[in-house]
């Protein structure tokens, strides 16, 4: 759990629980070459709408500090809340005398609640002094919710013939169905290297890296106030600074998507109550857009994963859900499997004996659903779970 240029700490600061690590930091030894996408959603967090101003302002942002807390959103908090998250960052910059716009704040739990920023402020001295090498993984239990683990990935890619490392943690069990995009119960992942990298190219590699994973898991349908993923490169591999150009570039790009790939499994295996992770793989689309509200609409739909739950094969919710889309399809040509099991063919059922085969396929913590529209080349993958009681009774007193 260790990056070559970052010290890291997590603390117990009260914000909303007492006795757990809510509270952490992140400190690069010098400037870290940045890049970030945050969530789409027209209602954005306190510390969105900051990062969001902080990574407009030029083609390479530079970071020394995050901090990030967990038991309060810091979202729906108006003027109010934007000034509690700058007296944070001020209180931080001079605390461990950087610049103040090379810090930044992200933060999760419930919406609506005012940050307690004189707890956090008060908390700095005993955070900085706490900071260590191997302090990541702290931050990476402060930073939980309703998640019952740490979610975390590393990867070594060799750039000029030296060992770069990569580490992302993350954190996401509820309110995910994230829409990242670049600077314009929550999901957070960051994502820290001691490569050299050009800021617009580690830009273009996240975005792309999220795009094809963060994007496309969903566990309950709701996109997040707080959705924010950000990448730290400090540097300290001592190589020429990666670009488009660079032969290893792919090498970095593959590595940095596998992370976040393996982050957000992550995060959907640990989905609210779920007990099943499933793929949701549309496939013979007329084209991309196509295919991708499908499988959005098949992913959630209560009906489909309230089937999943019950280990129920029923087929019918999920041709009804890709239907309900209104986007032109031909029943004739139809096909779906369900676990590698064939369960419609030409827009019919293929009878009880597929069904149970597919039933037994189902009882598996994870498997795959493939949905043929026979319209075309175009396919998309979504990541979902299933819908059970307990994910019910954990929203319902998640403010309790």
């Amino acid at each position: 759990m260790e990056v070559k240029g970052f010290k890291a700490s997590a603390i117990g600061a009260g914000i909303r629980y007492r006795d757990r690590l809510d509270l952490g930091l992140i400190v690069s030894r010098s400037p870290s070459v940045s890049a970030a996408v945050f969530t789409r959603n027209s209602v954005k967090a306190a510390p969105v709408r900051i990062g969001i101003n902080r990574f407009s302002k030029g083609p390479e942002t530079r970071l020394r500090a995050l901090i990030v807390n967990s038991g309060n959103a810091n979202a729906c908090t108006g003027d109010e809340g934007i000034k509690r998250t700058y007296l944070i960052l001020g209180a931080l910059s001079k605390a461990l005398g950087v610049p103040e716009d090379q810090v930044l704040m992200c933060s999760t739990g419930v919406i609506g609640q005012q940050i307690p920023h004189e707890r956090v402020i008060r908390s700095l001295p005993l955070l900085i002094e706490s900071l260590s090498k191997d302090g990541l993984a702290q931050v990476s239990r402060a930073i939980l919710t309703t998640d019952t683990r740490e979610k975390t990935a590393k990867r070594a890619v060799t750039i000029e013939g030296k060992d770069v490392t990569i580490l992302g943690i993350a954190k996401g069990s509820g309110m995910i169905a994230p829409a990242l995009g670049p600077p314009q119960a929550t999901m957070l992942a960051f994502v820290l290297t001691d490569a050299a990298i050009n800021g617009p190219f580690l830009q273009k590699c996240l975005e792309e890296a999220c795009n094809k994973s963060f994007n496309r898991i969903t566990v309950d349908g709701d996109m997040s106030t707080n959705d924010t993923v950000i990448a730290m490169a400090s540097g300290e591999s001592k190589t020429d600074p990666l670009n488009h150009g660079n032969p290893d570039h792919e090498a970095f790009s593959e590595a940095l998507f596998d992370i976040c790939k393996e982050l957000a499994s992550r995060i959907v295996e640990d989905g609210e109550g779920a007990t099943k992770a499933v793929s949701i793989w549309v496939k013979g689309a007329r084209d991309l857009g196509e295919a991708r509200r499908i499988a959005e609409a098949v992913a959630n739909s209560s009906l489909v994963k309230t089937a999943f739950y019950g280990e129920d094969p029923n087929w019918g919710r999920i041709l009804a859900s890709a239907g309900k889309t209104l986007i032109p399809l031909d029943d004739r040509r139809i096909r779906l499997w369900i676990g590698g099991q064939p369960v419609v063919e030409g827009g019919m059922g293929l009878g009880s004996r597929a069904e149970e085969k597919a039933k037994a396929v189902m009882k598996e913590k994870s498997f795959e659903v493939i949905l043929d529209l026979g319209l075309g080349n175009a396919s998309y993958r979504m990541l979902t779970t299933d819908l059970t009681d307990k994910y019910i009774s954990i929203n319902a007193s998640y403010r309790s």
